[in-house]
């Protein structure tokens, strides 16, 4: 339940920050106005000694996030996907933020397989290993199916970890409102649809029947994709806390040492990695969002295996064609093109000048390609973009940020692999490939034989629909109502007064 409660605990995670140097190091990255500086140093520093002390050989806000728990550290690797709201910088401090925790008691996990599969382990699975990983939303034992000796990995949601995650988002979804109330700037932002998106990621997480059908979806639209894998669910063995899915063998891609030791050609696998991302991304719109080393292998034949599916990016088929159009003008440095498709798809409000649009973007992006191919970041590209785009009055479009972020940290792993990479050049087949199959004569042609299609199926209701409309523009129309979505007053007032009694306590 949102409400005063929330309060002491966003005082225990401003003590938290305070107490392990994160607070100035999170407010410098997103640039915090004084109203906001001041208010998380009013619920920060008279009550640091109630923080937790976490880690001290963790950075401060790996330190902090760690300290604070499972929905903490889970909402600073979502926030690494919001580079636009903590900043490049910060963003790149949190994707490396790890969620491995201890494991919990093997008998629980037994007795939770068995109530969701409604059968005894030894029953399922010939054999059944300690846990072999431990996050903090689930962990993973290696078992065998005990009908056709298949090899899986069975995953086990935490127990309690639903209620865990409730509890604190709602001291999320204030913490937000709180922000938006007292730095209106911060808007442009939406710290409250931020929060939201995060509740909407951690909640299907949670319901492992959706990574299931996520990591099915994705199988099925990559079957075709050469030297890539993906491990299939066993969904007569799956549930809503319990996933299997087959197990794959693989060098870790953060291994690089012996991925060369196996024979395998590392630039050739993080050229393909990249190019598959793209793929998946404009081809399908359907993409692994998650695609840091710790989510790949390298199997024995040199395939690349993808796996932990709980994060995935959709984007619509007329927003990849817009970005697809961005990504081949950056490639041609066609600066006016880039800047009349931002303007096209409505991305820059149409008061703006697109003339010195495009000239912002030719800043952008000429020093990125006068640069030697090692040199050549998408990091730097994104943090010069999101300057511009602030400028000239650009919306946040949460669907584009995570596409941008997942292409940052695949240009990470790929740089780990083959240092030399030049990004660009090996992302323009594909890019080529699609601007040729999805904007032209053909896919005009394509385009219209599916709306005919869709006018087809929906003949009959279209007289209905003119009557229902007819009548509607005939009738006068109610004043629209606006609702206020920051807080209301007595709960900011009750938040400052809790934080000035304590303080006044604390001194006397």
């Amino acid at each position: 339940m949102r409400g005063p409660h929330n309060i002491w605990r966003l005082i225990r995670t401003g003590a938290t920050f305070q107490r392990t140097g994160a607070m100035g190091a999170a407010l410098d990255a997103m640039n915090a106005p004084a109203r906001v500086r001041a208010a998380a140093r009013l619920l920060g520093w008279p009550f640091a000694w109630l923080g937790y002390r976490g880690d001290p050989d963790l950075p401060p806000i790996t330190r902090a996030l760690t300290a604070l728990g499972p929905a903490y550290i889970k909402f600073g690797q979502i926030l690494s996907t919001r580079p636009d709201v903590v900043g490049v910088e910060m963003a790149g401090h949190l994707r490396m933020l790890q969620d491995r925790l201890p494991p919990f008691p093997d008998e629980i996990a037994r007795a939770q397989i068995e109530q969701d599969l409604g059968a005894p382990v030894a029953a399922l699975f010939s054999e059944f290993s300690p846990p072999v990983a431990a996050a903090s939303i689930a962990q993973v034992h290696r078992a065998r199916r005990a009908d056709s000796g298949a090899e899986v990995a069975v995953k086990v949601l935490r127990p309690g970890i639903l209620a865990d995650f409730r509890r604190d988002l709602d001291a999320f979804h204030l913490a937000a409102s709180l922000i938006e109330f007292l730095s209106p700037s911060s808007r442009r932002l939406r710290p409250l649809d931020v929060v939201g998106h995060f509740e909407s990621v951690v909640l299907g997480e949670l319901d492992l029947r959706l990574e299931a059908a996520s990591a099915s979806e994705f199988a099925e639209n990559t079957r075709g994709d050469e030297e890539f894998a993906v491990p299939r669910p066993h969904w007569d063995l799956s549930s809503r806390r319990v996933l299997t899915s087959d197990w794959a063998e693989g060098i870790p891609m953060s291994d690089v040492a012996a991925i060369r030791a196996a024979g395998h050609d590392t630039s050739r696998i993080a050229a393909r990695l990249l190019q598959l991302f793209l793929s998946h991304a404009l081809r399908d719109g359907f993409f692994h969002a998650d695609m840091h080393q710790g989510n790949l292998r390298v199997a024995a034949n040199g395939d690349i295996v993808a796996f932990d599916f709980g994060i995935m990016g959709e984007i619509d088929e007329y927003t990849r064609r817009v970005y697809a159009e961005i990504l081949y003008g950056f490639i041609q440095r066609d600066y006016h093109r880039v800047a009349r498709v931002h303007f096209e798809a409505g991305y820059v409000p149409s008061d703006r000048n697109i003339a010195q649009f495009a000239r912002a973007l030719r800043a952008v992006g000429e020093p990125i390609f006068d640069a030697d191919a090692s040199r050549i970041s998408m990091a730097n590209l994104l943090a010069y973009l999101f300057e511009v785009t602030e400028r000239f009055g650009m919306a946040t479009r949460t669907e584009l940020i995570l596409l941008q972020r997942t292409m940052v940290v695949v240009e990470g792993v790929t740089r780990t692999l083959d240092p030399q990479i030049n990004i660009w050049a090996t992302a323009r087949p594909v890019v080529e490939t699609y601007i040729r199959s999805n904007i032209g004569p053909r896919a005009l042609l394509r385009d219209g034989l599916r709306v005919l299609e869709a006018l087809g199926r929906h003949g009959p209701l279209l007289p209905e629909i003119v009557d229902r409309q007819m009548d509607h523009l005939s009738r006068p129309q109610p004043l629209p109502v606006v609702v206020d979505r920051r807080p209301p007053l007595w709960l900011v007032a009750v938040a400052l007064l809790s934080a000035g009694t304590a303080l006044g306590a604390l001194l006397s």
